[in-house]
């Protein structure tokens, strides 16, 4: 055969060729999926039509600012409100809980005022005084005192009494606390209400009963926003703490990837081992202590976290929590001591490969900025959807009424017949709705809206994967390495994946992506439904609901692997993507003893880098942000809650190494592919070379002879 090129039928059944200057099968390709990249220009230019509708007809100040009774906005600049920032409740009674009065239909009037009340007064006391211009900014817009008390009062032209406020998220509500297990107002425990009688406190808190707890929620917010002023420094640097030893793991593991991998177990068995030391410490330490024996259940939740810690239940329950950790880690390397020993060969191919690549180590910010791209893009559609509704007004009154609930207009109420019907309702702004065929039609936007979000992240997560996975291909498929390796494996990869011509897969990847994105979507109707369904009696349903959801959750998780490895194939052979994802399946079951060995084997020693990483420094920063570091314990910020900063540093630890070795473990499925692949192309023989590295075909061909021994006795 020598220098000749020459066909061959694989396994596939599909026509090869090779040659023995041929650098890989990566090269052979054509369009694929056309018809599918069409769909998915034609899907986003409708896109775009939609979010133009969106912000044609949404107002995004109907999330921000409180609306009063007659649909005006408080505090909005350019308005005649502009100066009015605060909404206040003639009669906040009448609310049943905040949630009502943040959806704007509490059944009382409601005006745009630049400051709350401060003081008791009532409209009778006030009438006919000096203190009425006071009173009188409490009035509705453009009152007049040219009608009797009881008819103002009866109109619902100003309240029957002022009590004194506070304002929480721009609305008024009444400055309720306690004093020695007692409730006030001010200084008062009881108020006139207006019409002669006297209330007790206690009949606010049914109209605000949960004010206080919004309260709480807010305070909580601010101080940790208080929290992140103070350390967001700190955070950086412990980000980049976290991004400079991900770099330098990779980097040590590209020259020891051997020693690196048993260097990371052990470190990981130290690190939980001393956290279970740690935590048994402090178990024995806070024996003996007051308060340190009550369980968490009778503390129920806290907002200051440091609570707990004062409790010997909580070490408790982490010592057990890494005991178990621990032990399970300890066992999974005893069984998988000779597996692990063939994983890093794969990885010690891994680590040359990225070292030949080394720009691969950066396409995932670039798969970061798309997906913040499509999630802005999404929220921002999705707040112009929901604010593109009209003002509906309804009438509301404190007396049965047949038209009470029906929609009205506020200008000519007062001379309507339901004005008549009903002596003292009022016609006040209820929701933002519509009757239009546009308003009948935004439950569907919305939904199109959450499904071009899924197809278009799908899109660029999978542009991510056939991107790398085309750059390792590169390298695997180049018989003398690095010489034959391309000049930019990773820009040719990417050029391949996206772009039109002749050799283009943009169609493969929309394809993909949009049966991924068709599960995502059903997904998210069955939890809309599974919410609509709690408060209904009927076990069938809930017990139907559930199987479905645990179905498609299982689907959806079978269509990402399978999707993995499909564009693996892509990249490799430049296929459609049933194409790609049938040899590919069909390659993984016909190395089904390789796949357990090798895929998941990797998987658990990079979580244990994973592991290592986010341990390490989080450890750091509990130590720094707990002033336990004696050389800087003076210049650690003073904080409300030190698990604020601690949490954001491991959440973004945790990305940031999640990051760097999604790179990794790409290049090791792309690589294990390929092996699979060759073994069925090649036979070794000068003809027909394997392309595999000698180390890497040594360990693995060795290991899977072994494997299918212990495979044919147990049989």
């Amino acid at each position: 055969m020598g220098g000749e090129r020459q066909h061959y039928y694989g396994k596939h059944g599909t026509p090869q060729k090779y040659d023995p200057t041929f650098k890989g099968p990566i090269y052979h390709r054509g369009c694929t999926d056309v018809i599918c990249c069409v769909f998915l220009l034609l899907a986003i230019v409708g896109y775009v039509a939609v979010g133009i509708i969106a912000w044609t007809h949404g107002d995004p100040r109907k999330v921000i600012y409180p609306t009063d009774s007659r649909g005006e906005f408080c505090g909005q600049k350019g308005t005649k409100n502009a100066n009015k920032s605060y909404l206040f409740y003639f009669n906040i009674v009448k609310c049943a809980s905040p949630l009502v009065l943040l959806e704007f239909q509490c059944p009382t009037p409601q005006i745009c005022v630049e400051k709350c009340p401060n003081r008791f007064l009532t409209y009778l006391k006030a009438h006919g005084t000096q203190e009425f211009e006071y009173y009188k900014q409490f009035c509705v817009p453009g009152f007049k005192q040219n009608k009797g008390v009881a008819e103002v009062l009866r109109d619902g032209d100003c309240p029957a009494v002022l009590i004194p406020s506070k304002p929480l998220v721009q609305r008024c509500f009444p400055a309720i606390h306690a004093y020695k297990g007692v409730l006030m107002v001010g200084n008062e425990t009881s108020y006139e209400d207006g019409h002669g009688s006297r209330k007790n406190i206690t009949d606010l808190v049914e109209g605000a009963k949960k004010a206080n707890g919004v309260l709480e929620a807010r305070h909580l917010a601010m101080r940790i926003f208080e929290d992140y002023t103070v350390s967001w420094y700190w955070i950086v640097i412990g980000l980049v703490i976290a991004m400079v030893l991900s770099l330098l793991f990779i980097i040590l593991l590209r020259f020891l990837a051997g020693i690196m991998v048993w260097v990371m177990i052990v470190m990981v068995i130290l690190v939980l081992g001393y956290g279970i030391f740690h935590c048994y410490m402090e178990y024995s330490r806070l024996r003996g202590e007051a308060g340190s024996d009550i369980s968490l259940v009778d503390l129920g939740f806290q907002t200051d976290l440091r609570v707990y810690l004062h409790l010997r239940q909580t070490w408790m329950a982490f010592m057990i929590i890494l005991s178990i950790l621990e032990a399970i880690i300890i066992l999974l390397l005893i069984f998988l001591r000779k597996r692990i020993l063939i994983a890093i060969a794969l990885i010690k191919e891994a680590s040359r490969a990225v070292g030949y690549v080394m720009c691969s180590m950066l396409y995932p910010l670039v798969t970061f900025l798309l997906l913040c791209l499509c999630i802005a893009y999404w929220a921002s559609t999705a707040i112009f959807l929901s604010t593109s509704n009209e003002a509906v007004y309804k009438i509301f009154s404190d007396t049965d009424c047949q038209a009470v609930g029906k929609t009205c207009n506020p200008v000519n109420f007062s001379s309507s017949n339901e004005s008549r019907l009903c002596p003292g309702a009022h016609c006040q702004f209820a929701f933002y709705g519509g009757e239009s065929t546009y308003h009948r039609a935004l439950l569907g936007l919305q939904i199109f809206n959450a499904f071009m979000f899924f197809w278009l992240a799908n899109f660029v997560l999978a542009l991510g994967q056939v991107t790398l996975a085309g750059a390792f291909a590169s390298y695997y498929w180049a018989l003398k390495k690095p010489d034959d390796l391309p000049a930019f494996p990773l820009f040719s990869a990417f050029g391949r994946a996206l772009r039109w011509g002749p050799r283009y897969h943009t169609g493969s990847l929309a394809f993909g992506s949009l049966i991924l994105a068709i599960v995502q979507i059903i997904r998210v109707i069955l939890e809309y439904l599974d919410q609509r369904l709690k408060a209904a009696e009927n076990k069938f349903a809930k017990f139907l609901m559930t199987c479905l959801k645990c179905c498609f959750w299982c689907l959806e998780k079978f269509i990402k692997f399978l999707n993995r490895n499909a564009y693996i194939m892509i990249a490799i052979y430049g296929t459609n993507f049933c194409t790609s994802a049938r040899n590919a399946f069909f390659l993984l079951m016909r190395n089904i003893i390789r796949v357990a060995v090798l895929d998941k084997v990797t998987d658990f020693l990079f979580l244990l880098g994973k592991l290592l990483i986010v341990g390490s420094v989080g450890i750091l920063a509990f130590f720094f942000f707990t002033h336990r570091i004696r050389i800087v314990q003076d210049t650690a910020p003073p904080l409300n809650y030190y698990w604020v900063p601690i949490l954001t540093v491991i959440v973004g630890s945790y990305l940031i190494a999640h990051g760097f070795f999604s790179v990794y473990g790409m290049c090791v499925d792309t690589l294990f592919l390929c092996f699979c692949e060759d073994l069925e192309r090649n036979d070794g023989s000068q003809e027909r070379p394997y392309f595999m590295s000698p180390e890497l075909r040594d360990i693995l061909l060795k290991g899977s002879a072994e494997e299918g021994k212990r495979a044919e006795v147990e049989e």
